[in-house]
């Protein structure tokens, strides 16, 4: 048993908010020498296509009461008592060395089994203010990492502020060079986060159609919409005769936001972390039902910083947008100024210091 490598669990919800900086750890974990598992649900699986092929992939029993009608909600703790149930059994028999939670329903499971058997456990909260299931957890872990700092904790939890960690596809493009923008062929990404985002497919391409000749014959448009919405904001670009590709998902987000003269964004934690470790301007538009309005707390340290542009989802129109936007493409060292800006706020050894934090952990279990 001299030679067994040392196993981490990692558990994780289903949207990339929970699974990026899961990715981050795992890779950095392989590289370590240790064993991963991730612990998702079926919706979870959809992200792991970047993950490495020697991480164990395990779908777990897990729900949620934000989605489905009255019977789906009612059965939603047998399902999770279910995921729990064999999630101890496995871990009983493995003995993980620890187990870490970025969010999300099902990270439940995995995490209450560490619990019942006492293996180091910790969990990662991107946002400003934890989620439902960190908060429920929190007081029952040996650490909180914080991605975003200050985070609102419950009484008498401790934060560790460790920043967000980034996928090695971003880190790549770490402070890649920022061309200006100019009267050349530029690029704009749009993206609601790993799901899309409606407001911003309702009204992105009628204020890009809206901007001013000079600047709209130069664009190249990049926009990550829901499928429902593929289609008509596909057509809206095509109608405007803007040069745009419209997906539900972007598998190469870094290189496109690396090449983009402005990125226009929701402010999940993990785009936030992607938009100040690559360092390019930005208007950010918070998901105004966002619980305890996190993404506005996530957005603070761009804007603060003058990295971002925010705009309230209350406000988010055509004119507003077109203004935003054409005040940042025809001012090349306003531009400049704000990829500078953003870079500074990017937290480069997230990943790092979050390893250190799991062998610390590991350490003390084994103590």
């Amino acid at each position: 048993m001299s030679g067994r490598k040392p196993l981490l669990v990692i558990a994780a919800g289903g949207t990339g908010g929970h699974m990026f900086p899961a990715q981050a750890l795992a890779e950095a974990m392989l590289r370590r020498g240790w064993r991963v598992r991730l612990s998702t649900d079926a919706r979870g699986a959809r992200y792991t296509g970047g993950f490495p092929h020697s991480v164990e992939i395990e779908q777990v029993s897990s729900a949620t009461f934000a989605r489905g009608g009255a019977l789906s909600r009612a059965l939603v703790p047998l399902r999770i008592a279910g995921g729990i149930l064999a999630a101890t059994w496995r871990m009983w028999r493995e003995r993980p060395d620890a187990v870490v939670g970025f969010g999300g329903y099902p990270s439940i499971p995995a995490l209450a089994a560490a619990v019942i058997l006492r293996r180091p456990r910790m969990v990662h909260e991107q946002n400003g203010v934890l989620g439902r299931v960190n908060r429920l957890l929190a007081r029952r872990v040996d650490a909180v990492a914080c991605g975003t700092w200050p985070a609102e904790l419950p009484a008498g939890v401790e934060g560790i502020p460790t920043g967000n960690p980034v996928r090695a596809a971003v880190f790549e493009r770490a402070a890649s060079p920022y061309i200006a923008p100019g009267d050349y062929p530029m690029s704009l990404l749009v993206m609601g986060g790993s799901q899309g985002a409606r407001i911003l497919s309702d009204v992105v391409p009628g204020a890009i159609a809206a901007l001013p000749a000079e600047i709209r014959r130069n664009l190249r448009v990049s926009h990550q919409a829901r499928p429902e919405d593929q289609d008509r904001v596909a057509e809206a670009y095509s109608a405007s005769g803007i040069d745009a590709e419209v997906q539900p998902f972007f598998r190469d987000v870094p290189r496109r936001m690396s090449e983009a003269q402005l990125v226009i964004s929701r402010a999940g934690a993990s785009s936030v972390a992607d938009i100040s470790i690559i360092g390019r301007p930005s208007i950010l538009v918070p998901f105004a039902a966002a619980t305890a309005d996190h993404q506005s707390a996530n957005a603070r340290g761009l804007v603060e910083a003058g990295g971002a542009i925010l705009i309230p989802e209350a406000r988010l129109d055509v004119a507003t947008l077109v203004a935003q936007m054409e005040m940042v493409l025809t001012n090349p060292e306003g531009a400049e100024q704000m990829a500078r800006a953003a870079l500074s706020c990017g937290k480069p050894h997230a990943t790092e210091t979050l390893v250190e934090l799991v062998e610390t952990l590991s350490r003390k279990g084994k103590a």
